[in-house]
């Protein structure tokens, strides 16, 4: 295979549009077609900017000649077209959180394997350089063992369908676990063996999910975690939330900050802050990663399991809540 033929299934989530200009700018990478089953003027019209068909059943797109899918739907609908997809012979690059139960995130990965195509995990926090850097620093063992990891994922209410549960999920404790709880895995190589978790309704009134929410972890190796997941910040705030860790070592400490690399822009015209971004494109590095690991035939580098590993995490923070009690995790 010389050229990946890729498409992509809706774009509810805004990372579709990067994703799609990530896409566009790989020479091995061509694009086949784009699926969205609600009118949409922008989606239509991205289409035409790209000279590829548009699709408004996302099955029809599964029909043609494509090897490949971006999913940046719902996400309750991530598991529906995953499994579509891989019925249909298509490897997978799905938007997080994979899914919103376990069961469902299991079969994703099962029918990925039995169709014998690649299920790739959308968490482009791997690819800041400063988290990469740190990563770095770690396997070298500048600080020493990880004894423990303190993130934060704070933004703004990101409204629309993502507080609408019957099609997100979950509120802020979803959305914004998933991202900093793959990199706390990811540095650490562990799983998590016990969750406690807070979430509430806090900041905006008459929401049906939760927008603020702490959530806490044991490791099997004995590192403890703990993340702030909300939706904390106003309308101003320049971006759709920060991603910060500090890792304590035996031997030292790291601190991540993912957004520094930016300058930040004041204008009446956007009527808030804006951090202008100079720092290497994260959704660029993942789309070229999922393309080149599926064009060589090698497992991607961020996988299915990593994702359920991620969305579990605060799926049990949700019955936590509920019980008022930690919650240990089944391993798996």
């Amino acid at each position: 295979m010389n050229r990946l033929k890729v498409g992509l299934i809706s774009f509810a989530h805004g990372h579709a549009f990067s994703y799609l200009k990530a896409l566009a700018a790989l020479p091995e990478v061509e694009l086949t077609g784009i699926a969205h089953d609600a009118p949409s003027s922008r989606v239509e019209e991205a289409a035409r900017q790209h000279g590829i068909p548009f699709f408004s059943d996302h099955k029809k797109l599964l029909a043609a000649d494509v090897d490949a899918v971006v999913i940046c739907s719902e996400n309750v609908h991530h598991a529906r077209l995953t499994l579509d997809a891989a019925r249909a012979g298509k490897h997978v690059l799905c938007e997080k959180p994979l899914g919103i139960s376990v069961s469902e995130m299991e079969e994703m990965i099962a029918v990925c394997r039995d169709n014998g195509v690649q299920l790739m995990t959308a968490f482009p926090c791997r690819y800041i350089t400063a988290v990469v850097r740190a990563k770095e620093a770690v396997d070298r063992g500048d600080i020493g063992e990880i004894v423990a990891i303190k993130g934060t994922n704070r933004g703004s209410m990101p409204g629309g369908w993502f507080v609408d549960p019957a099609l997100s999920g979950g509120g802020a404790l979803l959305d914004h676990t998933v991202h900093v709880m793959d990199l706390m895995n990811w540095f650490t190589g562990a799983r998590v063996t016990e969750v406690y978790a807070y979430a509430a309704t806090r900041f905006h009134e008459h929401l049906e999910v939760d927008d603020t929410g702490m959530i806490h972890v044991k490791y099997d190796n004995g590192v403890f975690g703990v993340l702030d997941t909300s939706w904390s910040r106003p309308k101003a705030f320049p971006t759709w939330g920060d991603v910060t860790m500090e890792i304590i070592g035996t031997q030292g400490a790291i601190s991540v900050d993912s957004f520094a690399q930016m300058n930040e822009l004041y204008t009446n015209e956007s009527g808030k802050g804006v951090w202008s971004t100079w720092g290497d494109s994260m959704d660029e590095y993942l789309v070229r990663d999922f393309v080149k690991a599926v064009l060589a035939g090698k497992s991607v580098p961020i996988t299915g399991e990593d994702g359920l590993r991620s969305a579990e995490v605060a799926i049990a923070g949700y019955e936590s809540v509920k019980r008022g009690q930690p919650i240990a995790l089944a391993g798996r």
